[in-house]
């Protein structure tokens, strides 16, 4: 199965791509996903442990994912149900708070009782990820970042008698 999905996104590309690199939050706000643990993270990996449970089909993947932030990361999978599994995040800034995502996976179940089970199911999940991570990048606004102050030029009253 090939899902390849697109959305133009009303916030900057750095923030989207922090939560979907973030699968430690993915529990708060993706119904399909019981659990994640982050087994490894640096400036070019991000290896992580998922439980996904829906609709009374369950099973666990762990996948170690190389990423360029803010512009790319794939999915790599480890340790999982699949005979087949690759993904991809891509994401294009159009302005300071526009990008486009896109997301592409690719997979195929190990075995057909999986594919019975889990597929329709995994469809359905794969399918609605992109509008998943949209609606949290619009709950979840960006962090604000501090702002430095100029330093204040000099003034003949300044510093006071």
């Amino acid at each position: 199965m090939q899902v390849r999905r697109s959305a133009l996104v009303a916030r900057p590309a750095a923030h989207l791509f922090d939560l979907i690199e973030g699968a430690e939050h993915y529990p708060k706000f993706l119904p399909w996903c019981s659990a994640a643990t982050i087994l490894e993270r640096d400036d070019g990996v991000v290896a992580a442990d998922i439980s996904i449970r829906f609709k009374g089909v369950g099973f666990e993947i762990r996948t170690r994912n190389p990423k360029r932030r803010p512009e790319f990361m794939a999915i790599h999978l480890e340790r999982g149900p699949f005979r087949r599994f690759y993904g991809e995040w891509q994401l294009k800034v159009l302005a300071a708070e526009a990008c486009k995502v896109t997301f592409l996976l690719d997979y195929e179940f190990d075995s057909v009782v999986m594919t019975r089970m889990a597929g329709p199911v995994f469809d359905k999940i794969a399918d609605k990820l992109v509008d998943a991570f949209v609606q949290r990048a619009i709950d979840v606004p960006p962090p604000v970042l501090p702002t430095v102050e100029a330093p204040r030029p000099p003034d003949e009253d300044w510093p006071p008698p």
